[in-house]
C-alpha cells in the first residue's frame, strides 16, 4: 500500500461524527504523578496493567476511534497475552504513538520552549509502524507571560512541528500536530486567544512550506481558555473564543481538530466540549477530542491499582467516553454525570 494509501485508510477510521481520541501516551514522569494520588507505584508492570485495563474496556471502541501510545505499550500484552496495539485495533481503535522526546529551554527566546525528538525520527517510526503504530503524535508548548511567546518561539516551535509532521506523512504515518497554549498564569480568555491565534497561524503557515497535505493530519489544539489564576469562563464563552480563532486561522481541509484537555477538569471538558459544538454553525471540520487525563482520571481513581477494582475502573473510562460522544452532538448536559 502507497504512503498516500496508508493515510488515506487511517484518517478514514479515525474521523468520524461521535467518536474521539484516548490519549493514553504519558511518559515516565507524567505517570508517575497521575499513580501518587492513588498510592499506585509506576513500575513497567502498573503502567502496562493500567493500559491493558484501557485498550480492553467492552465497548470502547463506540465512542474511541484512536489511541496514542507511548513508546513502551508498543511492546506490551494485555493481561490476556494480545500486544496491545492488537488489542485496540480489535476493537476499531487506531493505535498511534508519542514521538517526541520532550521539551527543553529555547536558546535566544527566555521563557520559550521547544520540543526535541526529530533526529532518527524516520527509523523510529519505521519500528513502531511494525509494531502496529498508524499515525504520531508530537506537542509542543507555548508558555504565556506578557512577552511569551516570543516571535522566535512561535517559529521555532512550528517549524519543529512542520518538520515531524512531513516525515510522518512521507512513510504513511498520520500526524497529529499539536501546539498547546499552556493554561499556566494569570493571563485572561482574550490573551490566550490572541496567543492561539499567533501560534497557529505560524503552525500552518510551516506546514504549508513543508507541503504537509493538510487532508491526512490531525490539529490538537488547546481550547481558548483563561490561564488557572484568572477568573473561570462560563462554556458558552470558550466556545465563542475558541470558534472564532479557529475559523480565522485554520485550513477547512483539515479533517478533524481534536482539542486537548490541558489541566481541565472531566466535567469541564466535556461541557466546554458540548459548548463549541452547539455554537459550531458551518464549521468546515470535526470538533472533537484528543483527551488524557480528563477521561482516564476517573478511571484511575475507581482502580486504585486493584485487580478487583478493573470492571469499575472500565465502566468510568466508558462512562466518560460516551459522555464526550454526546457532547460531540452538542448533546451533553451535566445531569447526566449522576447516571450510569
Amino acid at each position: 500500500m502507497s504512503p498516500i494509501s496508508q493515510l488515506e485508510k487511517t484518517i478514514e477510521e479515525m474521523v468520524d461524527d461521535h467518536r474521539g481520541i484516548l490519549a493514553a501516551d504519558e511518559s515516565l514522569p507524567t505517570m508517575e504523578k497521575r499513580f501518587k494520588p492513588i498510592g499506585v507505584e509506576s513500575t513497567e508492570e502498573t503502567r502496562r496493567a493500567w493500559r491493558s485495563l484501557l485498550v480492553t474496556t467492552p465497548g470502547l471502541g463506540e465512542y474511541i476511534s484512536g489511541i496514542i501510545l507511548f513508546e513502551e505499550t508498543l511492546d506490551q500484552k494485555t493481561d490476556e497475552g494480545v500486544p496491545i496495539p492488537e488489542a485496540a485495533a480489535r476493537q476499531g481503535i487506531v493505535p498511534g504513538v508519542k514521538v517526541d522526546k520532550g521539551k527543553g529551554p529555547l536558546s535566544g527566546a527566555p521563557g520559550d520552549l521547544v520540543t526535541r525528538g526529530l533526529d532518527g525520527l524516520g527509523e523510529r517510526l519505521r519500528t513502531y509502524m511494525e509494531q502496529g503504530a498508524r499515525f504520531a503524535k508530537w506537542r509542543e508548548v507555548y508558555p504565556v507571560t506578557r512577552h511569551n511567546p516570543t516571535l522566535l518561539g512561535r517559529k521555532a516551535n512550528a517549524e519543529v512541528l512542520a518538520r515531524y509532521a512531513a516525515v510522518c506523512q512521507e512513510l504513511g504515518v498520520v500526524p497529529i500536530v499539536e501546539p498547546e497554549v499552556l493554561m499556566d498564569g494569570d493571563h485572561d480568555i482574550d490573551r490566550c486567544a490572541e496567543v492561539t491565534e499567533q501560534v497557529l497561524h505560524e503552525v500552518f503557515h510551516a506546514l504549508h512550506l513543508h507541503k504537509v497535505r493538510f487532508e491526512y493530519m490531525l490539529l490538537k489544539p488547546n481550547m481558548v481558555l483563561p490561564g488557572k489564576e484568572c477568573r473561570r469562563a462560563e462554556p458558552e464563552e470558550v466556545a465563542e473564543a475558541t470558534l472564532r480563532v479557529l475559523k480565522r486561522v485554520v485550513p477547512a481541509a483539515v479533517p478533524s481538530i481534536n482539542f486537548l484537555s490541558g489541566g481541565q477538569g472531566p466535567e469541564e471538558a466535556t461541557a466546554n466540549l458540548n459548548a463549541i459544538n452547539q455554537a459550531r454553525g458551518n464549521a468546515p471540520w470535526q470538533l472533537s477530542i484528543s483527551y488524557g487525563r480528563a477521561l482516564q482520571q476517573p478511571a484511575l481513581h475507581a482502580w486504585m491499582g486493584k485487580p478487583e477494582n478493573r470492571e469499575a475502573a472500565q465502566q468510568a473510562l466508558l462512562k466518560r467516553a460516551r459522555l464526550n460522544s454526546l457532547a460531540r452532538r452538542g448533546g451533553y448536559s451535566s445531569s447526566l454525570e449522576s447516571g450510569s
